[in-house]
């Protein structure tokens, strides 16, 4: 059942943050309660793009991402951003993980698909080990660019939160993120890339 529950705002978000890094009391329960609608969108659109035969479920998605963001001693989380940042990451590491343990159990398991923006990395079918390798290498030679691909790809965050999380400009994050594509569909398909519009 969609939820008419309006998205929490970012300063609400903030608060409770802000509370969470002071210890108070149930401040965990209430930071869940305000952004687990957001956080089961977000699964959603992940979980949309894997292969047919997926058995990981959104809200399983969002509590093992949960279990382990909620676990970090001291989580640094100024912003409703860098909230959403560290799920995006404890996401991707589950989906990876769980391609990992596919693909040994059977050749050419880790089958995901993507669409817009998504499809703008690589081509609509590739793997997930694959993506994730290609995040590690471009990680080795260009930090800020495959961390804007993590928030973007993963976390499906707008390039101005992505610009606020990594305290650049929207401009440069724009622009890393056009060179991160590019690069990224060049390292998986061997081609080079379209040139945008």
């Amino acid at each position: 059942m969609p939820s008419s529950k309006p998205k929490v705002g970012p300063r609400e978000v903030t608060r409770v943050l802000d509370a969470v890094g002071r210890g108070e009391d149930g401040a965990r329960e209430r930071l869940l309660s305000l952004v687990y609608e957001e956080l089961r969108q977000m699964a959603k659109e992940r979980l949309a793009g894997l292969a047919p035969g997926q058995t990981l479920q959104a809200t399983a998605l969002v509590h093992d991402a949960w279990v382990k963001i909620a676990n970090t001693t001291q989580p640094g989380w100024d912003s409703r951003a860098h909230f959403f940042g560290a799920a995006a990451r404890a996401m991707r590491n589950i989906l990876v993980d769980q391609a990992r343990r596919k693909a040994a159990r059977k050749r050419g398991g880790d089958r995901i698909h993507v669409s817009e923006p998504e499809a703008a990395i690589a081509p609509p079918s590739h793997d997930m080990l694959g993506l994730d390798e290609a995040l590690v290498r471009l990680g080795h030679h260009h930090p800020l660019k495959a961390e804007i691909v993590m928030l973007r790809f993963f976390g499906g965050l707008p390039m101005p939160e992505i610009a606020g999380v990594l305290d650049r400009p929207l401009r440069t994050v724009e622009r890393e993120w056009r060179f991160a594509r590019a690069w990224l569909q060049v390292e998986m398909t061997g081609s080079s890339p379209e040139k945008e519009p």
